[in-house]
């Protein structure tokens, strides 16, 4: 599939790039923020090939593609010209309301969701660790062990330098900034400072706060007298959330006060010298004592009842996927995991992506639609892997039976992981990458973990079984083209009738075949010609709508009064000239007529900067026509000539 293309498509239909506020994407996800919903064609969206489906929760326009996801998000960062990783610079426009729940769940997803790959994959390799110990393979005083292990356990025990930069993105502050408060928490004198290990040396405190108190706390150390409260930081979460959101703060009043031309180095310099002290002395000992009251109150609520806890998290996972709300439950594993040393939250819904895979293997081998069966056996291999999403939207939930036989396999592994009292002493892989994460570094292979492996092959084996035996049959012969979204309206077949296309440009015509993209030259964006322009003008080649104007100006799009779907493109990647040699004189939405003046571009300039000038002019809805013929294939053209022959 050509991303380039996806990517463009997807960029029209959610209102182009002065509807986006920032885009984000997670393992499946596209995760926009648009400044005005309702200009979103969620119903194109929906229907797209290559979308699985949108999802409009938490305050994000959620577009769901699937595996590809970071190759369409690089795509469309390229194509819509989005800098600064997807972030969009403010404007004069009121930011959209938001409930408190869209607002937590857009902040947690926000900070979190860029480390959760790396996280992940660091923490496979830390359980695999663990698990070659178990097993015998390793000793923990082997230098392989050693070398394995600081690679699985660096990114989390330096998770707030990692936090702080992923944070500093959300709150719009200076990163690398970000990342130096975060290094601050764990620089190793400080990690030196922490009561329990200078306990260890025999070290007596200062005095102590609060004795006699929950908060009682040994003072070792001050600053400017003033006593510091020394805290482990090593992996900790909500510390460096709130400082960064401090530091979104204080960073604004010094660049608004600071002559600009000392900013550069005084605004990091000011404001680190009020973030840092006010973080140890302040911020970091409230956050960690309320992440120790929020991992406190989960693991009483487990120890309630971890059989109908698990019950009721296995069985709704899936659910708070769909919603994208989630993301609420992610940071308070991670918390507990810092404070108490494991997390029971991720343990007990561990079974559910089983669940799901397994309902979705019943409609697979049920089905005699080729189309379904291919989608079934994809998304039954990216589901063993933990990636359930292709799944759900695209086979179960459509079908609604089958979703609600995973959600039951899910609450029967999510109780059956409560029973057996399986914990996760990390955050690793998912789906069958995951079953490290409950090996205990104490005590290896023990029951809990065996517990872990019935508890999934049992919410499989459910979900299988109901799914295939009580499932609607009719359904499963459902073409996946017509079921990738729950009650989807069918879109209306694309109406196009037979016209002629005159050249847009003066020049020399090419077949697309000579041009070097291979995007183009393919024809994978559709069938066409290029020209070579002798002069800097675009003008219109038919009567429509301009449909697309790229805010570079170096291509436009325009949908003709009879259907076609022309795309122009000006020069070969000249996206890169940031939109310097080009003037549009068009706006998206407006009528145009033939020979209306689009554009006007500096050929020199293009040139000089060592960018072809050769001009696709190609019709991305071809395969709507039986032909695309062109009329001239080779030689000089005008925009009196006609070009293109469309029947």
């Amino acid at each position: 599939m050509a991303y380039e293309q996806l990517a463009t498509d997807i960029l029209v239909n959610v209102g182009g790039p002065e509807n986006i506020r920032s885009i984000v994407h997670c393992t499946t996800r596209l995760r926009f923020k648009l400044k005005d919903e309702k200009k979103a064609h969620t119903d194109i969206l929906k229907n797209m090939d290559g979308v699985v489906t949108v999802v409009q929760s938490g305050g994000q326009y959620q577009v769901v593609i699937g595996n590809q996801v970071a190759d369409v998000y690089d795509s469309l960062l390229k194509v819509g010209n989005i800098a600064g990783e997807g972030i969009v610079p403010d404007d004069d426009e009121q930011q959209p309301k938001m409930s408190l729940l869209d607002q937590f769940i857009d902040l947690i997803s926000g900070i979190f969701a860029p480390t959760l790959g790396v996280l992940a994959a660091t923490g496979m390799i830390k359980g695999l660790v663990a698990l070659f110990v178990a097993v015998g393979w390793l000793t923990t005083q082997s230098g392989t062990y050693q070398i394995l292990f600081a690679l699985g356990d660096t990114f989390f025990y330096f998770f707030p330098i990692m936090l702080g930069y992923s944070a500093s993105k959300k709150f719009r502050v200076n990163p690398f900034l970000g990342m130096v408060i975060g290094a601050s928490l764990v620089y190793p004198t400080i990690v030196g400072l922490v009561p329990a290990t200078l306990a260890q040396t025999g070290a007596k405190p200062l005095y102590t706060l609060f004795a006699g108190t929950l908060f009682e706390s040994p003072i070792y150390t001050t600053f400017l007298g003033i006593p510091v409260i020394m805290m482990s930081y090593a992996s900790s979460v909500i510390p460096i959330v709130v400082a960064i959101w401090f530091t979104s703060k204080v960073e604004p009043f010094f660049k608004k006060i600071l002559p600009e031309v000392i900013r550069t180095f005084l605004v990091p310099f000011c404001t680190a010298l009020v973030v840092v002290p006010v973080t140890f002395l302040v911020i970091g000992p409230l956050s960690t004592w309320l992440g120790n009251l929020l991992g406190a109150g989960s693991n009483a609520l487990y120890q309630f009842s971890p059989v109908i806890t698990g019950a009721v998290l296995g069985g709704l996972w899936q659910v708070l996927v769909i919603f994208g709300l989630h993301w609420g439950l992610i940071p308070l594993a991670l918390l507990n995991i810092s404070t108490l040393g494991y997390d029971t939250i991720l343990t007990l819904v561990f079974a559910a992506s089983f669940a799901q895979i397994g309902a979705v293997l019943a409609i697979t081998l049920r089905t005699k639609d080729k189309k379904l069966k291919g989608l079934g056996w994809s998304s039954f291999i990216s589901g063993i892997f933990g990636v359930t999403e292709p799944a759900i939207y695209g086979i179960t939930l459509p079908r609604k039976k089958p979703f609600i036989f995973s959600c039951i396999g899910g609450a029967i592994g999510g109780l059956l992981i409560g029973a057996f009292g399986t914990r996760g002493y990390l955050v690793g892989g998912l789906g069958v990458f995951g079953i490290p994460n409950f090996i205990n570094p104490k005590t290896g292979l023990d029951m809990t973990v065996y517990g872990a492996l019935i508890a999934v092959t049992i919410a499989f084996i459910v979900a299988l079984f109901l799914t295939f035996f009580f499932g609607n049959s009719k359904a499963d012969q459902i073409s996946p083209v017509e079921t990738s979204v729950p009650n989807a309206p069918t879109p209306p077949p694309a109406k196009v009738t037979p016209e002629i296309i005159t050249s847009p440009l003066n020049g020399t015509v090419h077949p697309l075949s000579d041009l070097k993209d291979p995007v183009f030259s393919s024809a994978v964006m559709g069938q066409g010609v290029a020209i070579t322009p002798i002069d800097g003008q675009l003008f219109a080649p038919v009567a429509g709508t301009v449909s697309l104007v790229f805010p570079t100006g170096h291509a436009i799009g325009i949908n003709s009064e009879h259907g076609a779907e022309l795309l122009m493109h000006v020069g070969m990647d000249t996206v890169q000239l940031e939109g310097k040699p080009f003037t549009v004189h068009v706006k998206q939405g407006q009528p145009v007529l033939p020979g209306d003046l689009l554009l006007t571009f500096d050929i020199e300039a293009i040139q000089a900067a060592g960018y072809e000038i050769a001009t696709p002019v190609i019709i991305t809805n071809s395969n709507l026509y039986n032909t695309v013929e062109p009329l001239i294939t080779t030689g000089r053209v005008t925009t009196n000539d006609k070009l293109l022959k469309l029947k």
